[in-house]
């Protein structure tokens, strides 16, 4: 039964998509959006249900059905701790996303049909056990995302959906060779099943990718394994890295931000980067967990390096929005930093930054929109006295940029200081082999001090557009509707509900995760 449900949950957005290819007007279509998110919502609220009346911590839920015989490809799904909360917050910011390009009106029927689309694709890759399959979806998100930039962006829209497309791309390029690699080399290897592409066992004691197929390759004599586990840790993390993004790999995600309209903005930062963060747990380090040791401090570099980076290019901003996207490649580099260090308590960090982020940084945008509908520029220098004007936008505006900042309290805290904490537990626990405690001290201090810069931009952002007196021009801005107070009150309700009560995706990811420690030998 839930089974048959998790398929119809993914593919309920592409029903939705035809529809409103096919209805008669702008607003059916709009309608169809609407009733196609919810019931996807639904469906993955009675998935959690079901879920979290079950003691395993495997995947649930299993379909298994043959599809490229030639390959022994499968159409192969299946949800676990790993990816259930991610599904979540997929479908539940999907009614959002839809509420907030209510207002749309440039092709408007193509445009719900494209993010439905995407939705499906984003579904897909979260829930998909077969690697093949993976890449399918994972490629199917691309382009419905190239379009919605590329048609219904800003000025410089071309430019960066072109740019996003081919840096998106080019991280496929490197999945795809592994693929190959891994499809070759486990056919060889002694003691293999064959050539596969079953990425997560049903048994929860062996949650990797082609379990059997990549234990018999550790066992190969020739060093075959150990070469290529190498290549294709660097590849997959760069596959993925772009997708996160991590610095230097990040530079088309500002202009993507700054071009895309507003919904596209808040499902581009609230799931479709933590694409990468879910991949990187799924497939790079339980794939080449030893791999992921050799190279650990090479890795913690680049996160640390992308906290630092994201943080002062954020403060240097004029651009509003500009500076909500370089804030997501900084809270990304805590991602990266928490499961390179290899520690329980930093992947639990990581994958509940990626959760908080979702929220945050979502709202942040929606934020921003909400003003740039009315004022059409982005300055921050001309702005002002924006509290005055719209006391329940800026009591909302608090939460939410406050959560983004980390704020006790509200889901960006809990993410950040866990993946502090680990890292500094990395020290003392030596699962990243030997390494001088003094590396992971100054990886770990520079990380905690870019909280203070995290706190610097915001908190000058928050004085220039909201404090001081108010601007004359705001006399003529149309009052906020009850739609958008609902998308901000949402939002804002989840970042408070998720910093006080990390337990509700803990309590889904706990036996899921310890499996994955088990893999990378590391104690859960």
């Amino acid at each position: 039964m839930e089974a048959s449900l998790l398929n119809w949950m993914i593919f309920t957005p592409t029903i939705g998509a035809l529809l409103c290819l096919i209805v008669p007007g702008k607003q059916q279509a709009r309608w169809v959006a609407l009733i196609s998110s919810i019931v996807t919502f639904l469906f993955s609220v009675e998935l959690v249900i079901a879920y979290y009346g079950l003691s395993a911590g495997g995947v649930q839920f299993e379909t298994a059905v043959p599809w490229i015989a030639g390959i022994n490809a499968f159409y192969r799904t299946g949800v676990d701790g790993l990816s259930m909360p991610l599904v979540l917050l997929s479908t539940a910011l999907s009614i959002l996303i839809v509420l907030a390009s209510w207002r749309i009106e440039k092709a408007t029927k193509a445009f719900m049909a494209l993010y439905l689309l995407l939705l499906t694709g984003m579904l897909g890759v979260f829930l998909s056990l077969d690697m093949f399959l993976f890449y399918v979806f994972f490629e199917i998100s691309l382009l419905p995302m190239y379009f919605l930039i590329g048609i219904w962006g800003g000025p410089r829209k071309e430019y960066a959906a072109i740019k996003f497309f081919l840096f998106t791309l080019a991280g496929s390029i490197c999945l795809l060779i592994v693929m190959l690699g891994l499809f070759f080399l486990t056919g060889k290897a002694v003691g293999a099943s064959g050539n596969t592409w079953v990425m997560v066992s049903s048994d929860p004691g062996t949650l990797t990718l082609q379990s059997e197929a990549v234990r018999a390759l550790f066992a190969m004599d020739d060093g075959a394994y150990w070469g290529f586990a190498q290549w294709a840790f660097w590849l997959t993390l760069i596959a993925f890295a772009i997708k996160l993004p991590m610095a230097p790999l990040h530079t088309w995600l500002p202009d993507a931000h700054v071009e895309a309209p507003t919904p596209i903005s808040m499902i581009l930062a609230g799931v479709l980067l933590k694409m990468g963060g879910y991949a990187l747990m799924r497939i790079t380090y339980p794939f080449f967990p030893d791999a992921a040791r050799y190279f650990w401090v090479a890795v913690a570099v680049l996160a640390v390096f992308g906290i630092l980076y994201g943080a002062m290019c954020a403060m240097a901003q004029t651009d509003w929005k500009k500076l909500v996207a370089y804030s997501s490649v900084s809270h990304m580099g805590y991602v990266t930093l928490g499961i390179a260090v290899m520690t329980r308590t930093g992947f639990d960090g990581a994958y509940y930054q990626m959760i908080g982020h979702g929220i945050s940084s979502a709202m942040m945008f929606f934020l921003v929109g909400v003003v740039y509908e009315r004022a059409h520029h982005r300055d921050l220098d001309r702005f002002g006295g924006l509290w005055l004007k719209w006391p329940g936008y800026g009591g909302w505006s608090l939460i939410g940029f406050f959560a983004g900042m980390g704020l006790p309290g509200l889901c960006g805290f809990i993410g950040e200081i866990m993946v502090l904490l680990g890292t500094f537990e990395a020290a003392a626990i030596g699962n990243v082999g030997a390494t001088s405690q003094a590396t992971v001290y100054t990886l770990g201090i520079l990380a905690a001090s870019a909280v203070v810069l995290t706190a610097g931009y915001i908190l000058w952002m928050f004085q220039r557009v909201y404090m001081g007196n108010e601007k004359p021009e705001y006399g003529e801005f149309a009052a906020l509707t009850g739609r958008e107070y609902f998308i901000m009150g949402t939002l804002g309700i989840a970042a408070l509900v998720f910093g006080i009560l990390p337990i509700l995706v803990f309590n889904l990811t706990d036996p899921t995760f310890t499996s994955i420690m088990a893999i990378l030998g590391i104690g859960g």
